[in-house]
């Protein structure tokens, strides 16, 4: 994700919503039992700044 693309204005918070196993693997619990715990943490994540910000502004 190249970050020159973000709307520079956009300085609010992003809502996420990640359940508490979630938040825990993103500081760095590890769930041996089910490692896709932190991968669908980061894609809600990276799902919400896609909604939040424009990344093809730059390439219209």
């Amino acid at each position: 994700m190249n970050m020159q693309m973000a709307n520079p204005t956009a300085k609010g918070p992003i809502d996420v919503q990640l359940t508490p196993d979630e938040a825990l693997a993103l500081t760095g619990v590890e769930f041996k039992g089910n490692p896709r715990i932190k991968i669908e943490a980061q894609r809600k994540i990276r799902n919400a700044f896609e909604k939040t910000f424009d990344f093809n502004a730059e390439s219209r």
